[in-house]
C-alpha cells in the first residue's frame, strides 16, 4: 500500500535534502508536487488542499529557514501532518463495555465485510482471549449465513445456528440472547450489503441498531475502490453513526488515498486493515507508523511485533540449541524459510524496512520477491533426509535431480546452497562468540540482508545496501536493543 505515493514523495524530498538551504519558491514547487501527488494517490481534493495549507506556514517559518538541514525539517514537517491527517493516535475497537459487546459491520457488497468480521472474531478469540459469537444478517445473498458459518469453522468460532426465513433484526435479537445465555463476550452481527447506498440498506440498518444498540459501528471499505470508498464513507456516516471504519485489500492498494481521506472526511478513525485473504492477515492501523511508512522511513516496531506474532517458541529454543553447538542444516534454513512467509513474504518484510523503498530496482533485478521463497523451499524440500543434514554430499548428479525436482535449476540450487553456507558459517560465529559473532558475520558479508533475531527468520544475504540503508539521514533509530541488524 502507497507504494505509488511513497515513490513520489521520494523523489520530491530527495531534492529538498540536496540543498543547503531553501527558499519560498523552493518550499512552494515542492509542495505544489505533493499536492499532486496527493490528488494521484485517490486523495480527496478538499483534504490535499487542506493538508497542504497546514504545512506550508511551518514549512516557510523560521523553524526551516534556521535549521541546518532544511530539507530534513521540512520532511518532518509533512509526515507530523500526515500523521495528523491519518488520526494523532491508534484507536483500537473497544471492548469495554457489559457482555456480550455487540459490534455491528457494515458496508457495500464485496467489500470484504463478512471476510473481515471473521478475521475481528479470530483476533478477538487468540489475542484478547474472549469468547466470540458470528451471526450473519445477510439474508438477502445467497449462501452469506453459510459462508460466515463455513468460515467460523475454519476459525474455530461460534456462529449462531441458521434458521431459515427468520428477517435480520430478528437474527440480531436471537444472536444477542445466545450471546447472553451462551457467557459470549462479543457478538459480532454481519449485515447484508448493497451495491450502492440506497434506503432499504439504511432502513434495514438503523432498525438493527435500535434492536441490538452496538457498542461499535465499523464500517468495511474496500480501499480499491479508491475515491468512491471516501464517498461511501460519508454516505454511511452522515445516515447511521459509524465508531470506526477497517480497510481492506490494502495489499492490492498501490496509492492508498482512501486510507488518507477517510479519516478528514468522516471525522471515524480507522481502527485495522486487512492485508490478504488469511484469517490472521488483519493488522491495526497506527497513523505515525503509516506516515512512516509513505516517507520511505520503515516500520520496524510492526516489523517486530509481526515476528513476535509468528514466533514459534519451541522451534526457536531448539534452533538456539543448534546454534550454540555451531550447526545449522538445511532442514533449519526451511524453518527459517517457512516463518519468513509467515511474517508477509519477502516483499512484506522489505517494505518494513527503512530505506528499502528506494532500492526498488536493485531488489527487482536481483529476484527477491514471495517466488523465491517458495523455489527455495522447493529445492529444500526435494532434497533426501540425508542430504538435508549433510549438503556437502550433493554433487553434480544429485543437483540435477534435486534441479528437476523442484522445478528449477541448478544454479538456483548452487544459490540457494550458497545462501545456506553463509548462514552456517554465521551460526558458527554465533556459537563461538555470541552476538557479536553474528554482527561480526554480518559486516564481512558487505552490508547484506539484515539477520533476524535467534529463532527469526534470517534473511537470505547477498542483496547490497540495506545494511547501511537503516540509518540514513531522517530514518528513525533502531528499538534500543534490536538485534542483528548493522548499524
Amino acid at each position: 500500500m502507497f507504494e505509488t505515493l511513497s515513490d513520489r514523495l521520494s523523489g520530491i524530498f530527495d531534492a529538498l535534502r540536496k540543498q543547503a538551504a531553501l527558499s519560498e519558491q523552493d518550499v512552494d514547487t515542492a509542495l505544489r508536487e505533493v499536492r499532486r501527488a496527493l490528488l494521484e494517490a485517490d486523495v480527496a481534493l478538499p483534504v490535499a488542499r487542506d493538508f497542504i495549507a497546514k504545512v506550508r506556514p511551518r514549512a516557510i517559518g523560521q523553524e526551516v529557514v534556521k535549521s541546518i538541514t532544511p530539507g530534513q525539517m521540512v520532511i518532518k514537517i509533512v509526515h507530523d501532518n500526515l500523521v495528523e491527517m491519518l488520526g494523532a493516535s491508534s484507536q483500537g475497537i473497544d471492548l469495554n463495555a457489559p457482555s456480550p459487546v455487540p459490534i455491528l459491520m457494515v458496508g457495500l457488497q464485496g467489500s470484504g465485510k463478512t471476510t473481515t468480521t471473521a478475521k475481528l472474531a479470530l483476533r478477538f478469540q487468540t489475542r484478547e482471549r474472549k469468547k466470540v459469537l458470528m451471526a450473519s444478517l445477510d439474508v438477502a445473498r445467497p449462501a452469506a449465513q453459510q459462508q460466515l458459518k463455513v468460515l467460523g469453522e475454519l476459525a474455530k468460532v461460534a456462529t449462531l445456528p441458521i434458521i431459515a426465513g427468520q428477517m435480520p433484526v430478528d437474527i440480531a435479537r436471537r444472536a444477542m440472547e445466545a450471546g447472553r445465555l451462551g457467557g459470549f463476550d462479543v457478538v459480532l452481527l454481519d449485515t447484508a450489503g448493497r451495491t450502492h447506498v440506497d434506503e432499504a440498506l439504511m432502513a434495514e440498518i438503523a432498525a438493527v441498531r435500535g434492536a441490538v444498540n452496538p457498542h461499535e459501528c465499523l464500517l468495511v471499505a474496500d480501499s480499491l475502490t479508491g475515491q468512491d470508498a471516501v464517498n461511501v464513507a460519508s454516505s454511511f456516516h452522515a445516515r447511521t453513526p459509524l465508531t470506526g471504519i477497517i480497510l481492506t485489500r490494502v495489499d492490492g492498494d498501490g496509492r492508498g488515498g482512501a486510507a488518507l481521506s477517510m479519516r478528514a472526511v468522516t471525522g471515524c478513525p480507522i481502527k485495522a486493515m486487512g492485508t490478504g485473504e488469511k484469517l490472521d492477515a488483519l493488522e491495526d492501523f497506527h497513523p505515525d507508523r503509516i506516515a512512516g511508512r509513505i516517507l520511505g522511513q520503515g516500520d520496524v516496531v510492526s516489523l517486530v511485533e509481526r515476528a513476535a506474532e509468528s514466533f514459534e517458541a519451541e522451534k526457536a529454543e531448539k534452533l538456539a540449541k543448534k546454534m550454540q553447538k555451531g550447526e545449522f542444516d538445511l532442514d533449519d534454513l526451511a524453518g527459517q524459510l517457512a516463518q519468513m512467509r509467515k511474517m508477509g513474504g519477502m516483499q512484506g518484510l522489505l517494505g518494513m524496512l527503512p530505506g528499502v523503498g528506494k532500492m526498488k530496482n536493485q531488489i527487482a533485478a536481483a529476484g527477491l520477491d514471495d517466488k523465491l521463497i517458495k523455489r527455495q523451499e522447493a529445492i529444500v524440500y526435494s532434497m533426501t533426509r540425508e542430504e538435508r543434514r549433510k549438503p556437502k554430499i550433493l554433487n553434480g548428479s544429485r543437483k540435477r535431480r534435486i534441479a528437476e525436482g523442484s522445478g528449477t535449476s541448478v544454479p538456483e540450487v548452487n544459490r540457494l546452497l550458497k545462501m545456506h553456507r553463509q548462514m552456517a558459517d554465521m551460526m558458527k560465529q554465533v556459537g563461538k562468540k555470541g552476538m557479536k559473532g553474528l554482527l561480526g558475520g554480518l559486516t564481512g558479508m558487505g552490508g547484506g540482508m539484515p539477520a533476524m533475531p535467534p529463532g527469526l527468520p534470517a534473511m537470505p544475504p547477498g542483496l547490497p545496501g540495506i545494511g547501511r540503508g537503516i540509518n540514513q539521514p531522517g530514518m528513525p533509530p533502531l528499538p534500543p536493543g534490536f538485534p542483528g541488524f548493522k548499524r
